[in-house]
């Protein structure tokens, strides 16, 4: 058997001729749409945007980082002109988190021509910045909550994204666009904290009980969107449907539709899962692949191994996140020490946990170029150069389970849902 990986923007090709390859696991097909244009259009119009921005003065549109593939020239193209405002009066305040900076080629990756040179302001949210967070009150779990002044201060509100699995908050969208998307720092470590994150449902897929959701809702609501469109895409990358107006109503449609498509069950554990990091954008760095790590390990048998694909185009991620990696030899002693009284949170440390909830009962194998694999040495992971190589390092009777999509699917055991 060959089959394709997302890896990069070409994808990687592997030979699993002789082996036991008992699942392929992917998108269940949704029809794409015929006409994404008109029908966001249409959701728009039915959500009654037009009516919404009468008599505002200013709009502020909130779209995620390049780290997720949302059609933005598409949606933005037709909510731009409903809002009826000077493009001076427009800004789009793109979701970085606590990631980076967009680059001038992402941000025409992200916008497109037309739109970045359209006039309307756009701007990079800075999570470190006193400056443009201001502190609006705290959250039901006693986190302090800032948020940025340009969402704040708008008079109209409305945030594109994807819904897509999250491995944290259950899925992405809707009010993660404003909750950590425009956050301060303070905010979004408190948020990533084992008070959350250890919970038994702080996973891919799941809402109901949720405390990571259950937070970043509840910090959202203190300023919600005025309107959302989120899309929901295929393995091609097409839209297969739009889901526009309430921040939590609309949204959760959105999410109910995603779950069709994004559980394939199996009947029972594999020894190896063979995955992806999503492909570019979402594999550019180590520090996004944790991603599709976490979302394959639960069909993996105890002791068993997770072979994740990943180019890693910007290497680890953050100095943060590698220094955090290295520092600490053990990282189950580091999530311990993270849950006590007074622990000072380190940037990042999110996902350092996420990444020790993997490797507690797994072997974890990273293929990526030659020379990542090298930068890989101390992240508590294998890191190879090749698929081949990665597959010496398997039994050749183990039974293996395929996401070529990696972590916009979410696998389970059938038996454990």
């Amino acid at each position: 058997m060959r089959l394709s990986l997302d890896y990069g923007r070409t994808g990687l090709m592997v030979d699993l001729t002789g082996r036991e390859v008992h699942h392929v696991l992917g998108l269940t097909p949704a029809p794409p749409l015929a006409s994404p244009a008109d029908s966001v259009r249409d959701a728009l119009l039915a959500a009654e945007l037009p009516r919404l921005a009468q008599g505002k003065h200013n709009a502020c549109i909130v779209i995620c980082d390049f780290t997720r593939p949302v059609p933005n020239p598409l949606i933005l193209g037709e909510i731009l002109p409903l809002l009826g405002l000077a493009p001076e009066h427009i800004t789009i305040l793109i979701a970085t988190g606590t990631h980076r900076a967009s680059t001038p080629a992402e941000l025409l990756d992200l916008l497109g021509e037309k739109i970045l040179h359209s006039g309307v302001r756009v701007i990079d949210h800075d999570c470190d910045d006193p400056s443009t967070n201001r502190f609006i009150g705290t959250s039901p779990g006693n986190l302090p909550i800032y948020l940025d002044t340009r969402w704040l201060d708008a008079e109209l509100k409305i945030t594109v994204g994807l819904i897509e699995p999250h491995f944290m908050a259950g899925y992405s969208g809707g009010r993660k666009l404003v909750m950590p998307g425009v956050a301060g720092r303070e905010t979004i470590q408190a948020w990533h904290s084992p008070q959350f994150l250890e919970h038994d449902n702080a996973r891919n897929g799941v809402l109901d009980a949720n405390p990571v959701h259950e937070e970043n809702t509840a910090i959202a609501a203190f300023a919600p969107a005025d309107l959302i469109c989120d899309v929901t895409l295929d393995e091609q990358r097409r839209v297969t449907g739009v889901f526009c107006g309430h921040w939590i109503t609309d949204w959760r449609r959105g999410t109910e539709f995603i779950a069709q498509q994004a559980r394939p069950l199996i009947p029972e554990a594999v020894d190896v899962c063979l995955t992806s990091g999503g492909g570019y954008p979402l594999d550019a760095t180590f520090y996004q692949v944790v991603k599709g790590i976490v979302g394959a390990y639960p069909i993996v048998k105890p002791g068993g191994t997770v072979i994740i694909a990943a180019q890693m185009q910007e290497g680890i991620g953050s100095a943060h996140f590698r220094e955090v990696l290295e520092a600490h030899s053990d990282l189950d002693a580091l999530v311990a020490q993270m849950s006590t009284p007074g622990w000072k949170p380190l940037p990042d440390q999110w996902q350092v946990e996420m990444l020790a909830r993997a490797c507690r009962n797994h072997k974890i194998i990273v293929v990526t170029e030659p020379e990542r694999a090298a930068e890989l040495r101390g992240c508590h992971v294998d890191a190879v150069g090749s698929m081949d190589e990665a597959l010496t390092r398997i039994s050749p009777e183990a039974t293996i389970a395929v996401i070529p999509k990696g972590p916009y699917v979410i696998p389970a055991i059938q038996t454990q849902v």
